[in-house]
């Protein structure tokens, strides 16, 4: 088990099929129903929130990378 696995297993059930719910979205470039902004500072990186925790992806030549989970402060 990886380290990134380990993490994921720490967060809620619930929240972790919300989490991998809008993953897929972003992966499938359906983003128009999500809370989606572009991160300041940054070039082509985004957040999508989903309850208390934020998915940090960038735009690479027409597609979504997702990049990390973190919990919101």
């Amino acid at each position: 088990m990886d380290k990134i696995e380990k993490l994921f297993r720490k967060i809620p059930k619930k929240d972790r099929q919300q989490i991998l719910a809008v993953i897929f979205l972003i992966e499938k470039n359906e983003t128009a129903l999500l809370d989606i902004k572009k991160l300041e500072g940054t070039p082509n990186r985004y957040r999508a929130r989903v309850g208390k925790y934020r998915i940090i992806f960038k735009k690479e030549n027409g597609q979504n990378v997702g990049i990390e989970v973190r919990i919101r402060n």
